[in-house]
């Protein structure tokens, strides 16, 4: 008995063995399916998601910006009311204690006969309107100093939102060029872009790419060229330079200028047999060795 539950133990084993073993041919054959799926995907899927993040972002920021305004402006005010308020006070104790004394002395000097009531009047006058004037002085001052603070502070938060709207209409301006298929609507986008910004390296590249494909080579090479004084570690701005340099026949420096790029970036080697604006490069022997 016990010789026949031990054989049916070991059927039961590898019963289970088998089982395992095909749920593992399975799920290696569902995963080299889904890697195929992925290596043929033609275009990213994180894209809309990226832009969504930077939208929310920028909405994000606007919304701190306005609540720090906010807050700025209501412990302004109640620092100028407080300050105010102290100045008053201050002033006023002040006047009180100095009339108190004033009395008390002028009482003392009277009934000792020193000093005529006259003379008495006039010096407490004149200590009074010293001691008062003073007082003012010290805070019109402070009042100056904090309406001085107050005027910089918000020449400052102006400074932020004009840098904010700014940022936010570059933002709108680079996406409408992103979805954009026409080349001369992307020209007038990247003028837009280069008048807030005339430095943007990344905009005259991009533009002179646009150039490019309506056929305008000298103005793409012209463009090209200026990105890469304004940004000579800018590998792109020398990858559409060479493009320009291939369209115009002078296929040498149009090679030195890939080799260049790929120096600086060596991902753009995965472009390099994919971009037609170098099939005219094909029988360049210096080329070819780039390709391999």
């Amino acid at each position: 008995m016990k010789a026949i539950k031990a054989l049916f133990m070991l059927l039961l084993l590898i019963a289970a063995d088998v089982r395992a073993e095909q749920n593992n041919g399975d799920s290696k054959a569902e995963q080299q399916q889904l890697a195929d799926k992925i290596e043929g995907l033609e275009q990213p899927l994180y894209t809309p998601f990226i832009e969504r993040y930077l939208l929310d972002e920028v909405k994000t920021i606007r919304q701190q910006q306005i609540a720090l305004e906010s807050k700025l402006a209501e412990k302004l005010a109640a620092a100028k009311l407080e300050s105010s308020d102290r100045a008053i006070r201050y002033t006023a104790d002040t006047v009180n204690n100095v009339f108190f004394i004033i009395t008390a002395a002028a009482s003392v000097l009277v009934l000792m006969g020193w000093r005529s009531l006259r003379d008495i009047k006039t010096q407490i006058e004149e200590h009074v309107s010293s001691k008062v004037s003073a007082v003012s002085l010290e805070y019109e001052k402070r009042l100056a100093d904090v309406e001085d603070k107050l005027k910089r502070r918000s020449e400052q938060i102006i400074s932020t939102q004009e840098e904010i709207a700014r940022a936010n209409q570059l933002h709108a301006l680079w996406m409408r060029a992103g979805l954009e298929n026409n080349p001369q609507q992307k020209v007038k986008l990247y003028d837009e872009i280069l008048e807030l910004n005339s430095e943007d390296v990344e905009a005259i590249t991009y533009k002179a790419d646009a150039v490019l494909e309506l056929g305008e080579c000298e103005w793409a090479l012209n463009l090209s060229t200026k990105a890469i004084e304004l940004d000579e570690d800018y590998a792109l701005a020398y990858w559409q330079r060479a493009c320009a340099f291939a369209a115009l026949g002078q296929l040498e420096v149009a090679v030195d200028d890939i080799r260049t790029a790929l120096d600086k970036s060596p991902a753009l080697s995965v472009e390099l047999a994919h971009e037609k604006m170098f099939e005219s490069l094909q029988g360049e022997e210096s080329f070819k060795n780039l390709l391999s």
